[in-house]
């Protein structure tokens, strides 16, 4: 194919990248040009945020495209807009997070989505940009339109920090606050599996939302942590918490404690997604070994200390805060 990347050189862009190289798909980006040019691709600059983010694009043609845009709906929009009669296919890297609030577990791509405009400018509520970009392509691009509304994502390149936090913190060892139970369900998708799905998905023109996360359970809060203790070399202490003591601690789940979410609505909100249509569609899940080995080998490859993207909080909690906290806390099985 010939493929046109929006982005390119985040966390799911590289992902992307590598995986259509390996395929031998004819590759061009656009992007702001901050970072040298991923190898093997046609490079072009635009900053979306400008009127005149798109010029480059000006007589190119391709047969799909996929843009990892998380920002305000119009950028989409106008993206879509310049592409369309010039690209067969847009997928939009969305999110689960586009669904509203007290919907019944399991998601399903029918549940109710949050309201929102194609043409919004404003990025700080993220449902509803996510949201506004799928209806901005769906709405101004001719051509087939898919949205992967992908759940957690981890793996290599990671510039989120979360699973990098906890492989930075089980490396430091000792006593360390694992937030129970043990066998509480996660579900998530590595990077390169996502990558592959929108490759496969793209390149059969394949249409709608989709689940794009693992299967609900795909791994555990107890498996993944005893994983990441293990190839960091098994240095932590780990001490299951009960998750109503984190809570009342003030500890907050998601931010201080990455990855995890007490049980409750929250976390059948985020690991009770329903997936059979993109399961269906030829979406595989490696396993947490392998996601967690993967990028341990990647942190220590780049120093130890994993890029940060400037629009997210840094997440992880205190060393301070958790010696407090587990100086009075009572551990379990």
């Amino acid at each position: 194919m010939k493929l046109l990347v929006l982005g390119g050189t985040g966390f799911v862009g590289p992902a992307v990248l590598g995986e259509a190289h390996a395929r031998g798909h004819r590759i061009t980006v656009l992007n702001r040009g901050h970072q040298p040019a991923p190898a093997g691709t046609t490079a072009l600059t635009g900053d979306r945020s400008t009127p005149e983010g798109l010029t480059a694009l000006a007589g190119g043609t391709w047969d799909a495209v996929i843009d990892t845009w998380s920002g305000r709906p119009t950028a989409v929009r106008d993206a879509a807009r310049a592409l369309s009669g010039h690209a067969g296919h847009y997928t939009y890297v969305s999110s689960r997070s586009v669904y509203a609030d007290g919907a019944p577990a399991p998601l399903t791509e029918h549940a109710p989505v949050v309201d929102a405009t194609p043409d919004s400018t404003d990025d700080t509520d993220y449902a509803r940009a996510k949201r506004g970009a799928e209806l901005a392509a769906e709405q101004n691009f001719t051509g087939t339109v898919l949205h992967a509304r992908a759940g957690l994502i981890l793996g290599p390149h990671e510039n989120i920090g979360r699973l990098p936090w906890w492989l930075t913190r089980l490396a430091r060892g000792g006593p360390t606050l694992a937030p129970g139970p043990r066998d509480l369900p996660l579900q998530y998708i590595d990077v390169r599996d996502l990558a592959t799905w929108l490759l496969d998905t793209a390149e059969q023109g394949r249409t709608g939302a989709y689940n794009v996360v693992s299967p609900p359970g795909h791994t555990t809060m107890g498996d993944l942590l005893d994983t990441a203790n293990a190839v960091t070399g098994g240095h932590a202490d780990l001490r299951w918490t009960d998750p109503q003591a984190i809570l009342d601690a003030g500890i907050e789940p998601w931010t201080e404690l990455p990855i995890w979410i007490a049980p409750g609505p929250d976390h059948a909100y985020l690991h009770d997604g329903d997936v059979t249509k993109a399961r269906h569609a030829g979406l595989e899940n490696r396993p947490v070994t392998e996601t967690v080995a993967d990028t341990w080998t990647w942190l220590q490859q780049i120093g130890g200390t994993a890029p940060q993207r400037p629009d997210r909080p840094t997440v992880g909690l205190d060393p301070a805060r958790e010696a407090a906290f587990l100086a009075h806390a009572r551990s379990t099985p």
